[in-house]
């Protein structure tokens, strides 16, 4: 039976060796770092985010060569943002998915000595207090797009709709390089000279 409690106040180890679970929703006005990503002109600043944990254990082999239960917490978590667009600048609604596994440890010096060889197990460090809403919200983060942009731009940013010396703009991102968008602001600042010495006194043609 998923049971309420409070999400910034678990005992994590509890929880796991019980076989507990949870679940509930948070709104993004909790999570500060995932706000900072919302841009101002967003139609909703404060969408929700659902999400449900399930404790459990694993029997893994000891140092004396036993087997004992380990403390294990499966976090899901559902939601949208409204992020900005590098393309056209305008907002979208981002949709998140997480599916993740942690093994609780209880040291930062044991998550440091935890193999690294289970792609699909994160380590983190438990307590007795554990606040599950930082850890929703670092899964969040780490679920960010690398460059947030809608599938299909509705409409390009006025800075892309003409070109240079006042040339005919494009009627649609779709016209514009991809490339070309996303290294607009990385032009080499050297450019233009070289340009300058070509055209300048002495130059060759």
């Amino acid at each position: 039976m998923t049971e309420q409690l409070n999400p910034r106040d678990i005992d994590i180890f509890e929880f796991a060796r019980s076989a507990r679970d949870a679940a509930g929703m948070v709104r993004i006005a909790q999570l500060p770092r995932i706000l900072n990503e919302v841009p101002a002109d967003a139609p909703d600043r404060d969408t929700a985010f659902t999400w449900q944990a399930e404790g459990f254990t694993q029997p893994e082999l000891q140092d004396d060569g036993t087997h004992a239960p380990q403390p294990y917490l499966r976090l899901v978590i559902h939601g949208g943002a409204w992020l900005a667009c590098q393309r056209c600048l305008a907002p979208y609604e981002q949709a998140f998915n997480a599916d993740a596994v942690f093994r609780i440890v209880q040291t930062e010096e044991e998550a440091d000595e935890f193999p690294l060889d289970d792609d699909e197990v994160e380590v983190i460090v438990g307590s007795r207090h554990f606040d599950l809403v930082d850890l929703i919200e670092e899964e969040l983060l780490l679920a960010l797009p690398l460059v947030p942009k809608h599938e299909v731009c509705p409409e390009i940013h006025e800075s892309l709709a003409s070109g240079p010396d006042g040339a005919e703009g494009v009627d649609s991102v779709d016209d514009v390089p991809e490339q070309e968008i996303e290294t607009e602001e990385r032009i080499n600042p050297f450019a233009a000279l070289e340009s300058l010495k070509k055209d300048g006194p002495g130059s060759k043609h």
